[in-house]
């Protein structure tokens, strides 16, 4: 805003006629101020302690009640007063007014954009949850999102693929992970000697999109063993299980030989945009395997071992 506005103020003074907009995409203006889609970029500005609010100089100016936030509000008397210097009266009579913004018209299922509003707060707060744990966020941000929640009426019980997660690590008693997929199923991987939980349920997923039996090994144990005796013996690792990247390499390598892996393999693309939760905070390298395959992570804020410090 400020670039822009000293961009009118250099045009003006060459005698050049400029304007200014803005292309936003939340809050949507003609939603409802407590909508979840609005909560939704409440809880992703979180940090930043963007507040949604009703805008008053529209409502004042037109009769009108229309949504935007703290910032576009405070700063607009500062915004009319500059492009009335500038240009001897301001084109805008409100923050709404200054906006270019139709996503709000494009809604065609409001049921089901609410419930992906929902999600998505739901993981902000996960998010929240974890960052506090590692040292990066206080109380504040946790609270304001635990009330966003609350305005929503919904809890962390409405996160389906959490709920499988915990589950399977409550039966095994080891870290777990589980994958909802778009048409609602659910498949869960728990911790074995060979894989850590997210390896295993990003092969069981695999398994289930390309049809192949769960007991089928996808990579052979004997593929599995010299790369854990490396990482142990000469790359100086303490965890011998494979990360989702090293499994995905593998995987690769047996797709050359075995027909069943490369079927799997060609399953990676309907991955994206699945819902993925894990019961303890991924490692760096797993988390941005499975953020760069498109899911959606959530992690529960604890970590697999009490070390003093983690990576």
């Amino acid at each position: 805003m400020v670039t822009c506005l000293s961009q009118l103020y250099h045009e003006n003074k060459r005698g050049i006629k400029a304007g200014y907009a803005k292309f936003e995409t939340f809050p949507i203006w003609n939603l409802p101020l407590n909508h979840p889609v609005n909560l939704a970029y409440e809880a992703a500005t979180a940090d930043l302690n963007d507040v949604n609010m009703i805008d008053p100089f529209h409502l004042d100016a037109y009769g009108v009640t229309t949504v935007n936030y703290n910032r576009d509000v405070e700063v607009f008397p500062v915004l009319d007063a500059m492009f009335t210097k500038i240009s001897g009266e301001s084109p805008y009579r409100s923050p709404t007014d200054m906006g270019v913004n139709m996503v709000g018209n494009c809604i065609i299922d409001d049921e089901v954009v609410q419930a992906a509003a929902k999600q998505e707060i739901i993981r902000r707060y996960y998010t929240g949850l974890c960052q506090k744990r590692q040292g990066l966020a206080d109380d504040s941000l946790t609270y304001k999102l635990e009330l966003l929640m609350k305005k929503c009426g919904i809890t962390c019980e409405d996160r389906p693929v959490a709920a499988a997660a915990n589950r399977k690590a409550a039966e095994t008693d080891a870290p777990a992970a589980a994958i909802e997929f778009d048409d609602g199923r659910i498949i869960t991987g728990k911790t074995t000697p060979l894989l850590g939980a997210t390896s295993a349920v990003l092969l069981n997923a695999l398994k289930l999109l390309a049809g192949i039996p769960k007991d089928v090994h996808l990579i052979s144990p004997i593929v599995i063993e010299p790369i854990q005796d490396l990482k142990i013996k000469h790359l100086g690792n303490h965890n011998p299980r494979l990360h989702t990247d090293e499994t995905l390499v593998a995987l690769s390598i047996s797709a050359a030989t075995n027909p069943t892996a490369a079927l799997a393999l060609t399953q990676l693309p309907k991955l994206r945009h699945c819902e993925l939760h894990s019961t303890v905070i991924l490692s760096q390298v797993d988390d941005t395997t499975l953020r760069k395959l498109g899911f959606n992570i959530t992690c529960d804020p604890k970590y697999q071992t009490k070390k003093l410090y983690h990576k």
